[in-house]
């Protein structure tokens, strides 16, 4: 039987569905993250900010880390509850959120960090990350690197289309990206279609474009310290993930990744 399917925002609205279109079955993007808070002393509690499914955050938690996720979808978070009972999650915006305590480490995956597309909620977010962590604690963050895209097209050149089939029922999308230079944000328009939807169903978001330096400098004025920036490896890049991987500095890929310390 088709499942029912909520819509407003394809993916994120409907959990399973976006496991299934991206999945991560050797839980690669929490290895990362156990790898890094073990490199760097990260201490075994975790807040993990848009924690969507939960796979991650379950992750954590099953290798011995106390995880707490935040997220705004309520689906998201009914999905995570179900799945992974070992892990507290709670409805939250990354630029106000106040849980009341502190943590030993924050991540902040996928890219998340980038839906703060102004300088003010910027400064919002990385506030509440200081004030949620313990003198000492870390910050780990990986994202989309905006220096990838100076003189670098291959994502932004035509639509890219993708079909999954998911309960029986093929569900295809057609992405195009593009550069807002005013705003320095990444834009995505994303029409999705399937058999018996009425219509085709247009969805558009964006992303904060952050060059290395101008990511330091905004973590400097918020009281951190960068530990490491590097572009692989990582859960989204090329290189396989590998404890004992050297971590590349040309931070010319597509993905960039921090850690930083929040100082005392």
């Amino acid at each position: 039987m088709r499942p029912e399917i909520v819509s407003e925002n394809l993916l994120t609205d409907n959990p399973e569905l976006y496991e299934h279109q991206f999945p991560d079955p050797e839980h690669r993007a929490g290895r990362f993250v156990d790898d890094v808070l073990r490199r760097f002393d990260g201490g075994r509690t975790v807040l993990d900010i848009g924690c969507g499914t939960g796979r991650d955050a379950g992750y954590l938690a099953s290798v011995g880390h106390t995880v707490t996720g935040l997220d705004l979808s309520e689906r998201m978070l009914a999905h995570a509850r179900e799945r992974y009972p070992d892990v507290e999650f709670t409805r939250g915006d990354m630029r106000s959120f106040d849980l009341g305590r502190v943590f030993d480490a924050i991540i902040c995956l996928d890219s998340a960090f980038l839906y703060c597309h102004r300088n003010e909620e910027l400064t919002a977010f990385l506030d509440r990350c200081r004030e949620h962590l313990r003198p000492g604690g870390l910050l780990v963050a990986e994202m989309r690197n905006g220096a990838f895209f100076l003189g670098n097209t291959e994502l932004l050149d035509g639509t890219r289309t993708r079909s999954v089939l998911w309960r029986g029922t093929t569900y295809t999308s057609h992405t195009t990206l593009w550069i807002d230079h005013a705003a320095q944000l990444l834009r995505r328009h994303r029409v999705w279609e399937w058999p018996g939807c009425a219509a085709p169903l247009h969805q558009r978001s964006a992303w904060r474009l952050l060059f290395p330096q101008e990511l330091r400098h905004f973590l400097d004025l918020a009281g951190f310290e960068v530990l490491a920036m590097f572009d692989q490896p990582g859960p989204r890049t090329d290189l396989p993930w590998s404890a004992d991987a050297a971590l590349s500095t040309a931070l010319s890929s597509d993905r960039l990744h921090v850690v930083a310390r929040r100082r005392a």
